[in-house]
């Protein structure tokens, strides 16, 4: 079973990053659940991603480390990682994005 936003919170200090993937993109949040509010957000369909040709695995891995790099931005350094019950395996698009992410700095 699947951690839900019920076991896993997001605090202003360490948001909840939220990772949903459809059949074709990837979206994620940095979310304050204290404060009910999204701090950031991107998806593989901003105009910066959508020109590249490449496959799904690396679209994601460009969207984590994009990501990492908009929340050192905003100096969130530390989140918590939300899979939104999915399966994460290091080489599936989860696990790719996740590791993109702690590449480019992002602490889980």
């Amino acid at each position: 079973m699947g951690t839900s936003k019920k076991t896993v919170r997001g605090t202003p200090a360490r948001p909840r990053m939220v990772v949903y993937r459809s059949l074709k993109n990837v979206y994620i949040q940095a979310v304050d659940d204290e404060a009910g509010r999204t701090i950031l957000s991107l998806s593989s369909l901003a105009p910066a991603f959508r020109e590249k040709e490449v496959s799904k695995k690396e679209l994601s891995k460009l969207v984590g480390a994009e990501f990492a790099r908009l929340c050192l931005a905003k100096s969130i350094t530390r989140v918590v990682f939300d899979r939104n019950g999915r399966v994460y395996q290091k080489e599936n698009r989860l696990g790719v994005l996740a590791d993109a992410a702690r590449e480019a700095g992002l602490q889980f």
